[in-house]
């Protein structure tokens, strides 16, 4: 039975959409407001663009027990409602006129600890709510309108920065978390009750989680790709912005339209990943996609402000289309291959890694843009990037027997 007729399924896609487009309206508003109106330094935007995801570094790995302890949908019910609270006080705060560089990088600190339990809980919880034949089909729907939002996000975020202002652009991310909350409390499946750890305490807990992912040589590989390939994209995130808005001197709406090449290219990917995975083998795909797609970001910094902003178009494009194939293959495998029981912290541990790259790499690509430039670290960024297909492609992977390796 295909999922548009799973009831429950479309009230977490539907509300999931919505948390989507906003989110992907403050990612791009966020930068904007403190590129332009809060003239930051490429340090700065490096720090906020670490902020984002420094929590999955700071409380990533003991995020995985609490969700392995707790239902996980009460969970992705609190951080939706506490990261609308927070992400409102932005525009409050320029509304009293005492919004500052330092609210942001609290702000997206205090975020990010919320979006760590929901992204945890998030994934773990799909499986009890499809059923492990359907993953492949929820995750692609999933990330079909994350995608879409991809798309219209940057662009809506631009135009809204450019009418309204920056800070005010930041309203439509909290109601994007209100909305997601209101369908989650909706949903009627009943989620099974956690089951009791065999060594309680939450270092034995962690540490079951570690074993599990990094005694198996198949999951290594992908948390080195998809470290790899994030820790670069730290890097590059961190200029970027500046890259558009400094060096080639484009407008906050053209900035907003260039990046909504990325979400394109997640909507092609995230409807196409079927067909990737009926013709070369889900686990073919996982290192086939990175290997074909990633050599393209070297487009980026050929950029200029003429007709060779397409350089940036297609670069953005087709990173994110072998992203979303490549993150659909290797999270569907990994939900999987892994015991309910061990889900959260399965997850905890790969994003503890991968996404705490991130941050890394945002502080290192501020770093190097104010001292060797950011043309140099765009190119930094697209070298790392190139090469990040690596580890999937020289592991168990490229073998029939990469379930059990």
């Amino acid at each position: 039975m295909s999922l548009w007729s799973h009831r429950d399924f479309r009230l977490l896609w539907v509300g999931d959409t919505i948390s989507q487009f906003g989110s992907t309206i403050g990612r791009t508003v966020l930068p904007l407001l403190a590129a332009g109106t809060l003239a930051a330094t490429p340090f700065q935007m490096g720090l906020l663009t670490a902020a984002n995801t420094a929590a999955f570094l700071l409380i990533g790995l003991p995020a995985g027990v609490w969700v392995d302890r707790l239902r996980r949908r009460p969970v992705m019910l609190t951080a939706d409602f506490v990261r609308a609270a927070l992400m409102l006080s932005i525009p409050v705060a320029w509304w009293l006129g005492t919004l500052t560089f330092a609210h942001l990088v609290v702000v997206a600190l205090l975020v990010g600890a919320a979006t760590v339990m929901f992204d945890i809980a998030y994934q773990s919880y799909l499986p009890a709510l499809v059923g492990r034949d359907q993953l492949v089909e929820g995750n692609s729907k999933l990330t079909a309108s994350q995608s879409v939002a991809e798309v219209s996000g940057p662009a809506a975020a631009g135009g809204i920065a450019q009418a309204v202002g920056a800070a005010n652009g930041i309203l439509a991310t909290g109601v994007g978390y209100l909305a997601s909350a209101l369908f989650l409390l909706r949903i009627r499946t009943e989620e099974p009750p956690p089951r009791a750890a065999d060594k309680p305490g939450l270092v034995s807990e962690i540490a079951e989680g570690l074993r599990f992912v990094f005694g198996n040589r198949s999951l290594r590989a992908i948390v080195g790709t998809t470290g790899t390939a994030n820790f670069f994209d730290g890097v590059g995130l961190a200029v970027l912005v500046l890259f558009l808005a400094r060096d080639l001197e484009l407008s906050d709406g053209v900035i907003g339209l260039l990046l909504s090449s990325a979400g394109a290219g997640g909507v092609v990917g995230a409807l196409t990943a079927n067909r990737w995975n009926n013709r070369f083998g889900q686990i073919r795909v996982i290192w086939l996609s990175m290997l074909v797609t990633q050599p393209f970001g070297l487009l980026l910094p050929l950029a200029q402000a003429d007709w060779r902003l397409v350089f940036v178009v297609v670069g953005e494009l087709v990173l994110a289309y072998g992203a979303i194939v490549y993150n659909i293959a290797q999270v569907s495998y990994r939900q999987a291959i892994c015991p309910d029981h061990l889900l959260g912290r399965m997850n905890a541990s790969i994003r503890f890694v991968v996404w705490g790259a991130l941050p890394l790499g945002g502080l290192v690509g501020g770093l190097l843009g104010s001292e060797v430039g950011i043309l140099a670290t765009l190119w930094v960024a697209a070298a790392g990037r190139a090469l990040s297909f690596v580890w999937v492609v020289f592991s168990p992977l490229r073998t029939p027997d990469a379930v059990s390796a």
